[in-house]
């Protein structure tokens, strides 16, 4: 199951999971755009805001109901806006928090009973949580981001001891500059010039390339835990740098 399945990442990520023959239930608010995934896919669509605990518990029964689930990818999230600490609003902050961490934490406790039924019919089971470099690291006009994310990365990582002894992998990805149709746009509230400037004179990762490592991660072998992989173009070699223009050799 894979939420926030709507675009960006999490629709590259059921593409990805069904070209490898995985049966993949996509979830998101936006109903025409999962049905177009669907068509494509083949994937089973679920319309929910997981930021809704009755939306959650209606999804995780309906995916126990038709067939369960050995695999949970929670992806929903994001960003918005770029106001320091003193000028940010508790809004922005109280619906990033929503998202990035209050949705992860609803879909995944009522995901673990259906996760923990496939993992009796066959040996295991995986929870893969997409956080971000803004989850290690902090910067200027970040601050509701980074605290998001940040809690995000402490959940994955309490989780990964509470199930400990069971047959349950529990892996993060943390992406760093990734160019999708609409995560920088909405952050900056729709300023779609503003938007472009991350990626000017850089090669950033794509949403392809992310979905490509995540699926990866679910394809190891099962006792394999991936704890955490920090995934970056290599133009960016932290959070406060990111080369602009050619890479090439230096001179000798």
């Amino acid at each position: 199951m894979v939420t926030g399945a709507s675009s960006g990442i999490g629709a590259a990520t059921v593409r990805r999971f069904a070209e490898l023959g995985w049966q993949t239930v996509a979830v998101a608010r936006r109903a025409d755009r999962l049905q177009a995934l669907a068509a494509e896919t083949g994937a089973y669509p679920l319309v929910c805001d997981v930021t809704d605990e009755e939306q959650v518990s209606r999804l995780a029964a309906e995916v126990a109901h038709t067939g369960g689930a050995t695999g949970l990818v929670n992806n929903a999230g994001g960003a918005i806006g770029t106001e320091s600490v003193e000028r940010s609003s508790n809004e922005d902050w109280r619906r990033m928090f929503e998202v990035n961490v209050l949705g992860l934490r609803s879909v995944t406790a009522a995901l673990l009973p259906v996760l923990r039924e496939g993992a009796r019919r066959t040996g295991w089971a995986s929870i893969l949580n997409l956080t971000s470099t803004a989850g290690h690291d902090v910067y200027p006009g970040g601050a509701g981001y980074n605290a998001a994310k940040f809690a995000a990365h402490a959940v994955t990582g309490v989780l990964r001891l509470e199930l400990a002894g069971e047959p349950i992998r529990v892996m993060e990805l943390a992406p760093g500059l990734v160019h999708t149709e609409e995560f920088t746009l909405n952050r900056l509230r729709g300023d779609a010039a503003a938007a472009a400037k991350p990626y000017l004179d850089v090669t950033p990762l794509t949403a392809e390339e992310v979905a490509r490592v995540l699926v990866g991660a679910f394809e190891q072998p099962p006792h394999v835990n991936q704890d955490l992989i920090v995934l970056r173009p290599v133009a960016q070699s932290s959070v406060f740098h990111t080369h602009r223009g050619p890479l090439a050799p230096r001179a000798e």
